[in-house]
């Protein structure tokens, strides 16, 4: 009776459960946001994440002495600053609207401002002459755009409410006069720069570490057919919350209580396990059971016996309490190769790459595929 009261300690049945197919990287997070499927970022609309990522191309030229600027530092920022621009419409040449305006900082206590700030450019960019507002999807202060802005579309204007100008801007002003961002103390500074707030760039850093995760992951060019779209779709939900009872065929869902432990997923949007699972294999047309031990059942069983060595990319992994007794699996992931899985291993985690020997109990496999 223990080991099958604790046999789903990664893995819960979630109850009245709605389906989803909306993707956030956290509680609060909107719920309007794109998934790159295959790519490398699960909240950020793909016109957005090609601003970030041109921006680190350009940066060079403007900034030759900064080092170690990457996307998911833009990335942190603009995440804070404007939740990708999700909501607007960005068009190719990455123009952003309905503009997005901070609030009016004339000393009211609105948006926690309470220090007015004098109007510099007219109104031209923060549409009032009344004072200022930040703009744009990094916030930038019109003053501060002033120096800072860049013409990175080479359409003739550096427009803080276009996407690639306005990513381009705040890769040069984090780079300062020549910043080594890989130096964390150096990293946290830049940041610190943009905004004075110790709690800010707590922040900022969480999802620099998201997204940096989400950006790394083994290549799957080698990979054909249903496999490598069951692998790429695990892949993309790198930096997901783990969410106990989360995730469907549709994507992250809220999560139930409670884990043995007493921890609670019903304000995490995101997987459990075999939430993640059900995901990647639907994305194939091919549709799981809810739980770990239940997916084991599925497709053509890989021996414990054989060791890891008879697993192939887009085999699913299990672990159990008891190794050979199928009741008690109480953990599945998704190999990837190398050695590899993709993981939603535990609370307080986010769907990762993990080595196949990071939980115990292995327990074989399965190959749907």
């Amino acid at each position: 009776m223990a080991l099958l009261m604790f046999a789903a300690v990664c893995c819960a049945v979630p109850t009245g459960h709605a389906l989803s197919a909306y993707v956030a990287l956290r509680t609060g997070a909107q719920d309007d946001g794109g998934i790159t499927e295959g790519g490398s970022a699960a909240d950020i609309p793909p016109r957005m994440l090609t601003a970030y990522k041109t921006a680190v191309q350009q940066v060079g030229k403007d900034a030759p002495k900064c080092q170690g600027m990457r996307w998911p530092v833009l990335a942190g920022i603009a995440k804070i600053e404007s939740n990708h621009a999700i909501g607007r419409t960005i068009a190719d040449n990455g123009d952003i609207r309905p503009k997005i305006y901070g609030v009016l900082l004339n000393g009211s206590g609105q948006g926690g401002n309470t220090t007015p700030v004098p109007d510099t450019d007219g109104g031209r960019w923060d549409g009032t002459a009344g004072g200022e507002r930040a703009v744009g999807p990094f916030q930038f202060l019109p003053s501060t755009w002033e120096s800072t802005g860049k013409d990175a579309n080479d359409d003739g204007t550096a427009d803080p409410h276009n996407a690639d100008d306005a990513a381009l801007g705040a890769a040069l002003y984090l780079c300062g006069d020549g910043r080594d961002l890989t130096q964390r103390s150096q990293l946290q500074a830049a940041i610190l720069q943009y905004n004075h707030s110790t709690a800010y760039v707590a922040e900022v850093l969480g999802w620099i570490e998201q997204y940096t995760a989400a950006a790394t992951g083994p290549a799957t060019n080698h990979l054909t057919g249903t496999v490598r779209t069951v692998i790429e779709a695990a892949l993309a939900q790198k930096g997901v919350p783990y969410s106990w009872g989360g995730g469907d065929a549709g994507g992250p869902t809220y999560g139930i209580c409670c884990t043995p432990s007493g921890k609670s997923g019903t304000s995490i949007k995101g997987f459990d396990c075999s939430g993640l699972t059900m995901y990647a294999y639907a994305r194939a047309g091919v549709r799981l059971p809810r739980t770990a031990a239940e997916q084991a059942g599925v497709g053509k069983r890989i021996s414990v016996s054989l060791g890891t060595s008879a697993l192939r990319p887009g085999d699913l992994v299990f672990y159990a309490f008891a190794p050979g007794r199928d009741a008690t699996i109480y953990h599945v992931g998704i190999y990837v190769g190398g050695g590899q899985m993709v993981n939603a291993a535990r609370p307080g985690t986010v769907v990762r790459l993990d080595a196949v020997t990071a939980m115990s109990g292995y327990a074989g496999g399965a190959r749907l595929l």
